[in-house]
């Protein structure tokens, strides 16, 4: 009878010692002022302190690979679909729209690839203004074809021409204000009157 109620302690004990780990104990004072240090982190109060904004540099390296690739790609889809849309239907009249292609392509090129791609901040910034513009430009012509009322090819290529045009000026101009070449300006801040709300302070409660 004595074994087996002492098997029987021996077991409660064991099996309350992993109970443990599953027990939430109280924080301690330091515990509770350690955490509460680490939420509200310090800040300085001395009267030499001082605010700053940081300035964030953009990392040329990655913009040259990635704005001169996006640059190269466009000006050899807007120079294929000038290409493709004259072999449709080669005439000297149609030879037209192998003029605004042709100077795009040059442009990007000759111009703002290899600014880009130079790794200087004043360089990329024009650069990438350049393709800004030059996709603009594009566009625009590429919405002149699409409302001519007679075009020697057919107008499907012109309008995904039209589409690839947008996403580049989208992707050069988000360039250019993500990366902190060009700062948008910021609008003022408005006053709005303040609209006193009823809390229940003028409430009668002596009747209650």
């Amino acid at each position: 009878m004595m074994k087996s109620v002492a098997k029987l302690l021996l077991c409660l004990a064991v099996l309350s010692r992993p109970l443990e780990a599953f027990t939430v104990k109280p924080q301690t004072a330091s515990v509770r002022s350690a955490a509460a240090q680490s939420a509200n982190p310090i800040v300085s109060t001395r009267p030499g302190a001082s605010t700053t904004k940081l300035n964030v540099t953009p990392d040329l390296d990655t913009v040259a690979l990635v704005a001169g690739q996006e640059n190269a790609g466009f000006a050899i889809v807007a120079l294929s679909e000038a290409i493709w849309s004259f072999a449709q239907a080669p005439s000297f009249s149609h030879a037209k729209v192998l003029v605004p292609a042709g100077i795009a392509a040059v442009v990007l090129f000759a111009v703002s690839g290899p600014m880009i791609a130079s790794g200087d901040a004043g360089s990329v910034q024009l650069g990438l203004e350049i393709s800004t513009a030059v996709s603009a430009l594009l566009g625009a012509s590429y919405v002149a074809r699409l409302a001519a009322p007679f075009s020697p090819s057919p107008k499907e290529a012109v309008f995904g021409a039209l589409l690839i045009a947008i996403a580049g000026f989208i992707s050069f101009s988000q360039n250019l204000v993500v990366d902190g070449f060009v700062t948008l300006p910021t609008l003022p801040s408005v006053p709005f009157p303040q609209i006193p709300l009823g809390l229940g302070e003028d409430i009668d409660t002596s009747r209650y």
